[in-house]
Parts: structure tokens; sequence; C-alpha cells
């Protein structure tokens, strides 16, 4: 087997398999080291698998609204075992194909643990030992990241669960503290709650979901708490005393004030940090900034020869960044024509909690703070006909424009399906479209998607059906 490749992938995650994919289609001879799973942590421990398991907590939800629509279901429960066997069971199929999708590209893949040994060279270890040495002029740094620790708040995989443990539970546990309100920490609360549990959740800022429209938050924390969600806000955990079957958590608010609770389990979704350690970079110039590597537009990295991709070079921590990033570094590299740096503020941001929350682009708030003189457009679910049809009256599409000119700034959605909505809104601001493009957008009736139009009318006043 060659060991001297023209591109060397470290890691297989949604930004490796990807960039080593395109690199492959562009002739190149590539090499992915992966030491685990190939799909990464989101495809085998995270945004696939947690799907699943909401989609499990989606449907009992709708079950137990049968009346609603005018059936009767009766005797509804479920298998917490089944229901993670599921989950399981995609991310095992969708990993293989992954690996199949490699072998048809042709890339060479090497299961183990990759270490930068100088220039342009990387040595393979599995279990301890040396197995491989390759080399290559490109090397592409994909190595993820892993759940932050807080000190004294450590995951013991028993009691006190990171994301991985919340996803393979051995019983149901009747009451559990989520610490962190992202994503992550508002996906595992939806799903618990729906599935019986006593759910609290803890967020240092002053409200949930804090990279969200603060609007949008709002409606958020409103919907959880009528779901029977208790939330603290402003506040932080600062002890955990664990005893048999069950942990108490010590909690401090803004102002000081102390309450204590106790539950089965604590959930610790407090972020996460790249996973820079142990891969060879203090023999590099590459410089690291709190857990991530710094790089260019280009995903270059301070060594020639050296790029990172995906969350090991920092938020937004989401799957199709890093896919996309993969693409621009190996394009880049590659000298391919019209290769575009990505615009952050066109990633799209989903969280798969009930209701659903997507939005992309600059927030109300952070719109104002940049100068921008604004337009401001909301329709409610409440007024859309198949919202209503559908049971799911509650949620908002929210729509800033420039009001200079007409530049979409930022959408933001709390409601049913409005992470398959997003993605219209990106398209216009990928295409730079502006209020005019989107009024003149012919939606088809009867749509969520209507949705969409009418919030963009009504930030001109010309809505029609509210």
């Amino acid at each position: 087997m060659s060991t001297n490749f023209d591109l060397i992938v470290i890691g297989g995650g949604p930004g490796g398999y990807v960039a080593a994919i395109r690199a492959a289609q562009l002739k190149m001879n590539v090499a992915l080291v992966e030491a685990n799973h190939l799909g990464g942590i989101c495809l085998n421990w995270g945004c696939i698998p947690t799907k699943a398991l909401l989609r499990s907590s989606e449907l009992l939800h709708m079950i137990a609204r049968a009346d609603e629509f005018g059936l009767s279901v009766k005797g509804v429960s479920f298998d917490l075992k089944k229901v993670i066997d599921r989950s399981r069971g995609v991310a095992k199929q969708l990993s293989g194909g992954i690996g199949h999708l490699l072998k048809k590209n042709k890339v060479t893949v090497f299961d183990g643990f990759a270490k930068l040994e100088g220039k342009g060279k990387v040595g393979v270890e599995k279990d301890g030992k040396k197995i491989e040495s390759l080399s290559a002029k490109h090397i592409i740094i994909a190595t993820g990241a892993r759940a932050r620790s807080l000190p004294g708040l450590e995951a013991d995989g028993k009691q006190v669960w990171t994301y991985k443990e919340a996803m393979t539970p051995t019983k149901m546990p009747k009451s559990l503290l989520v610490v962190g309100s992202g994503a992550i920490g508002i996906e595992f609360a939806s799903f618990y709650r729906t599935l019986g549990a006593e759910v609290t959740v803890v967020e240092i800022m002053d409200r949930v979901l804090p990279v969200e429209d603060e609007e949008i938050s709002k409606l958020a924390q409103k919907s959880f708490k009528k779901q029977g969600m208790n939330i603290l806000t402003g506040a932080k955990v600062t002890k955990l005393d664990k005893a048999k079957g069950s942990v108490t958590a010590t909690i401090e608010d803004a102002k000081g004030k102390i309450q204590k609770i106790t539950v089965d389990n604590v959930i610790m979704a407090v972020g996460i940090i790249g996973n820079v350690e142990n891969i060879g970079l203090e023999n590099t110039k590459i410089k690291v900034d709190r857990g991530h590597i710094i790089t260019n537009e280009w995903l270059e990295t301070g060594e020639p020869g050296l790029y990172a991709i995906g969350d090991i070079t920092g938020p937004p921590w989401l799957a199709h960044k890093a896919s996309h990033e993969g693409v621009i570094c190996v394009e880049k590299i590659a000298r391919q024509k019209d290769v575009r740096p990505m615009n952050k503020l066109n990633i799209p941001g989903c969280t798969y909690c009930h209701p659903q929350v997507a939005s992309v682009g600059l927030t109300e708030k952070a719109a104002l703070e940049a100068g921008h003189k604004i337009k401001v457009g909301r329709f409610p679910f409440m007024a859309n006909g198949k919202a209503i049809a559908l049971g799911e009256p509650e949620g908002l599409v929210k729509t800033i424009f420039d009001e200079k000119t007409g530049e979409l700034l930022g959408a933001h959605m709390i409601g049913a399906e409005v992470t398959e909505l997003i993605q219209g809104y990106v398209i216009g601001k990928t295409l730079e479209a502006t209020e005019t493009e989107f009024m003149h957008t012919i939606f088809p009736h009867p749509t969520l998607s209507e949705m969409m139009h009418e919030s963009v009318l009504d930030a001109y006043g010309k809505v029609i059906h509210f």
C-alpha cells in the first residue's frame, strides 16, 4: 500500500470525509485517518442519532394529541431500549454508507490515531503502537471537538452525563437537570420531557438559546415552561453532590440566592472544546486560541501545507459548516476557479426541540448594534392555514431587512418544520436577494412556506393575511 499522498485528512467527520471525497473528485491521491467511527461525532453521537431519538418523542407527542384529530389511541407506552436501538441503528447504517462513499471515490482509509511528525509527515498509531508513516504535501486537520468539562462538575458517565450517555441511558430517569441551554442541552431537555421526565434547565445567560434572536428565545422559553420544564436563567450550578441513585445540585442565581435540586441524572451541555492535544501541533507554527486552531479564510494555518476545518476551528460548531469548509479548503488547494471564502452570516442554525427553532444572519439586536436602520416583519403560525390544519398553530417567522438597501440581514423562526423552511432564506441571502425578490417570488398554497412570504410583506406594510 502506498504511503505517499497528495493530501492527508486527519479525522473522518463531516468535515474530513467531505474534504477527502471532494479532493478525490479533483483527481488527488487522498488518505483519510480516523481513530473511531467514520462520520465523526455528528453522525455517530450527535446530529443524526439525536434526531432519531427526537423523532420518537415527536411521535409520542402527536399520539398524546390524537383526540384533537378525531382519533382514539389507547394504551400508549414506549420501550426505551427500542428507542435507543433504533437511534444507534440509524447511526450505524449511515456510518457504513460513509465507508462505501470513500471506497467508491478511492480514498485510502487508515484506522488509527494520526499525529504530525514534521513537515508533510503523519504517523498513524493503533492500540499504542505505530502502524504507518504517511507523507503528503497538504494535510488537513479535522479532529473535531469534545464536550467541555467544568471543574468540579465533571461527567462520570453514570450519574452525570455528557451527550454520549444521554443518548444511551440504561433506564429512563424520572428527573433530570440539564446544565446549558444551547442546541444540545435544549434538544435533550425536549426529548426527556416529552418522554415524561421532570426536567430542569439551568442557563448562565439571561435566556435560553442565547445565540438566537431575543424574541424567538422568549417564545421558546414560554413554550418550554408550558410543557412543564423548569427553566432557571441567569443561574449557574456551583456544586454536584452525588448519592446512591441521585445527584443534588447547588444552584446560584445572579443575585447570589442559593437553591438545591435533587435529580436522578445531570446532563452537562456547556459547549465543546477542540481536540488539539496529542496530534503534534507543538512542533508547528499553528496558533491555538482557547482550544481552537486559528485559520484564515481559506482554512490555512500558520504552518504552510497544514490546514484546519470544522469544530476544531471554533464556532459555529455545526456539521454543515465543517463540510463546507472542507470543500473550500480542498478547492483552494487544487486551485479551482471561483472558490469563495465562507460568509458565516449565511450559515443557518437549527435546534430540533419542540417547537423547532431555526435562524440565519443577524439578530434584531445585532443588526441595530452594527449600525443598520432596519425594517422588521413578523408572521405568526396561527394565521397560516397549513399550520392550523396540521394542528401546529404555535410559532413565528421573523425577518429583518436593511431599510436603505433592502438586504435581508436575518431570518428567525420558531414552530413546526422551521428547520426545513430556513433554507429558503439562506438561498436568498447567498443570492443577495432584497425584499423585492422575496415579494415577487410565488409561494405555493397551502404551505407553511407562505409565512416566509408574509413576513417579508409585513416588514414593508404589505402583509395580507394578518
